[in-house]
C-alpha cells in the first residue's frame, strides 16, 4: 500500500505544499494525498489513537505508522527528489522542541491565511 499524506484541504499553505511536494517528487515514490476531511482521510484518521486525533497538524502515514508535525514534514523529503532528500538525515539535528515550535508557529499562521 502506498504511503498517504492527510492535509486540511481548506487551507492555503497546505495546498500550497501538496503542489509543491506533487512537482518535486521523485517518480518513485508512492505518496498519496488526501484532504483531512475527506472521505479517505476521515477513514484514516479513524484508527488513530486520541491524542494523534487530536493534533492540529498534517498527518503522514508511512509504512501504516501515523506522523505528526515535524516528524511528518521531515520524512516528506524522502518523496521527494535527491537534492532534497540529501537534506533528511541534517534535518533531524534539530532538537524536537524547536522543531514542534517551529511547526506550531507556522500553524497558526496558516489559520489566519486561511481566513482572509
Amino acid at each position: 500500500m502506498a504511503d498517504v499524506l492527510l492535509i486540511d484541504a481548506h487551507c492555503v499553505l497546505c495546498n500550497r505544499l501538496a503542489k509543491f511536494l506533487n512537482k518535486r517528487r521523485s517518480k518513485k515514490s508512492q505518496l498519496h494525498i488526501y484532504g483531512i476531511d475527506s472521505e479517505e482521510g476521515m477513514r484514516f484518521i479513524e484508527g488513530f489513537s486520541e491524542s494523534i486525533k487530536e493534533a492540529d497538524s498534517m498527518y503522514l502515514i508511512r509504512a501504516g505508522q501515523p506522523f505528526i508535525r515535524s516528524a511528518a514534514s521531515i520524512r516528506l523529503l524522502l518523496y521527494m527528489r535527491w537534492y532534497y532528500t540529501i537534506w533528511y538525515p541534517l534535518a533531524w539535528l534539530f532538537p524536537l522542541p524547536l522543531r514542534d515550535g517551529v511547526y506550531r508557529l507556522v500553524s497558526k499562521y496558516r489559520h489566519r491565511m486561511s481566513n482572509q
